[in-house]
């Protein structure tokens, strides 16, 4: 595996700011766009003739980002098409910032039925149900846009889709996500400077094994708690896609962001499978469709984001550090590909024939 070294020039076709359509359709046991083109017709058919029939349902959408991120502006597209095309039997809450608590909180709460939260936006965090799913959060797998777009749309795509329905989520869509990259508190030209460094990092067994090769101390926890962790010297790093260090404000504690881009991922707009069983079928058309106008929506404001936050981290005053990615790509892969089972490792092999 071959990786480029990111420099200011690069950057934004390394970023993912291109104008692939990414599927932009809800995910299904089909292909993408199959999955769309159904959808937006059973939709369409019910919405125009007011045939969308049901018991009233409320649909909570919890979610760990800000109100200025693109996925609470996704969250409020999907509600205002639900609202506005199911005959007044859906009614949608969403509820930013983590206020229905952490990603694996909100989660649980999605799989038992608790009735607090019906949505979420997660992938990898999924490992703790099904080992598979952290394959999604394997680090310098994905190393473009059309790679993406070729796992998405495609058998591997739809076996990620089964492993979440086996979970009892519902994929809906899905939001591409920009190369992630470490904020620190101290700077960090090369793999020697983050012995010992203190990063926080998602709950999942692949990032914090990655961490661990690069010779750093990981150190899960919530991301409400990081700005204050990072603020009070608890943890000295974090790391995050530029859309997360900018409506986090990680800057204002972070003064270096080091340019690994270590990983490209997505997360899923998943919905509890019980929760959609209880619908009826005209309003899962409806929520269907929802789900792909909320994914294509975001998308354009994601590509929108990505080259406006760059722009004003930097504005902001973080020095952008620049490294040999391919040095971090060879410790962190070496570390996690010992960790893989049989069944990860068929799907690394699959992702990483795709390139």
């Amino acid at each position: 595996m071959r990786i480029h070294k990111i420099t200011r020039r690069n950057f934004m076709k390394v970023a993912g700011v291109s104008a692939l359509a990414m599927g932009l359709a809800a995910c299904g046991g089909s292909s993408s766009s199959t999955a769309a083109s159904t959808s937006t017709a059973a939709s369409a058919s019910t919405a125009a003739g007011g045939e969308v029939t049901g018991d009233k349902v409320v649909i909570n959408i919890g979610h760990i980002n800000d109100e200025s991120d693109s996925w609470h502006q996704g969250a409020l597209k999907f509600k205002e098409y639900c609202e506005a095309n199911s005959n007044g039997t859906i009614e949608v809450d969403v509820f930013p910032n983590s206020q229905l608590g952490p990603e694996v909180d909100m989660i649980q709460g999605i799989l038992s039925d608790s009735g607090t939260v019906d949505i979420t936006f997660t992938g990898e965090s999924m490992q703790t149900y099904q080992p598979d799913l952290g394959m999604i959060g394997m680090p310098y797998l994905i190393q473009s846009d059309e790679q993406m777009e070729k796992v998405l749309t495609g058998e591997v795509g739809q076996e990620f889709e089964g492993l979440m329905e086996a979970c009892g989520m519902k994929c809906l869509g899905y939001f591409t996500r920009g190369p992630r990259y470490i904020t620190s508190t101290k700077k960090i030209t090369s793999v020697a400077d983050c012995n010992n460094l203190v990063i926080r990092t998602p709950q999942s067994a692949m990032t914090v094994a990655a961490f661990q090769a690069l010779g750093a101390k990981p150190t899960p926890m919530a991301l409400s708690e990081v700005f204050t962790s990072l603020q009070q010297g608890t943890i000295e790093a974090q790391e995050n896609p530029l859309a997360m260090i900018e409506t986090q404000s990680f800057y204002e504690v972070c003064p270096y962001l080091i340019l690994t881009a270590h990983l490209r991922a997505w997360v899923y707009i998943a919905m509890g499978l019980a929760q959609y069983n209880r619908l009826s079928d005209s309003q899962k058309a409806v929520v269907d469709q929802a789900g792909a106008e909320c994914q294509a929506y975001e998308h354009e404001l994601f590509l929108d984001n990505e080259e406006k936050y760059y722009n004003q981290l930097q504005e902001q005053g973080m020095e952008f550090i620049e490294v040999d990615t391919q040095e971090f790509a060879d410790a962190m892969v070496s570390g996690v590909l010992p960790i893989l089972t049989d069944s990860q490792k068929k799907i690394y092999d699959a992702i990483e024939a795709l390139a």
